[in-house]
């Protein structure tokens, strides 16, 4: 019995292992995918949303370095969700539908901001 239990706690803990590396190599296979990105930025209490400039695509906005949203704040809008263009490095995820609207089927990972603006150029991005 006791060499039982020795054996179900030995691959109980390989099978969190390769489960631990599963998620390490899909996060760092995301990471990998960085991209420049740019296009209108929106954000409020409920929403956080992307809008790119090349294909009119929505995403929701995950921001890892904690930045972008500092930055939206510090335009001093009077009033939430006022779009801004941004330029971004970031990778797309498949979106977590138990934190995100189902109205958006990938997420947006910010890494870092390029820029970020209240005036919206012409041409695509042009409102």
């Amino acid at each position: 019995m006791k060499l039982f239990k020795q054996a179900f706690v030995g691959v109980m803990l390989l099978g969190v292992a390769v489960a631990a590396c599963n998620r390490k190599d899909k996060a760092e296979r995301e990471e990998s995918n960085v991209k420049v990105v740019k296009g209108l930025y929106s954000f409020g209490p409920e929403m956080k949303s992307f809008t790119m400039c090349d294909d009119g695509r929505e995403y929701w906005v995950a921001d890892s370095v904690k930045n972008l949203e500092l930055s939206y704040s510090n335009l001093n809008f009077e009033k939430p969700y006022e779009p801004v263009y941004v330029e971004l490095e970031g990778y797309f995820s498949k979106s977590d539908t138990t934190a995100v609207s189902a109205d958006f089927d990938s997420t947006l990972v910010v890494t870092k901001v390029l820029k970020i603006s209240k005036e919206i150029p012409d041409g695509p991005c042009a409102q």
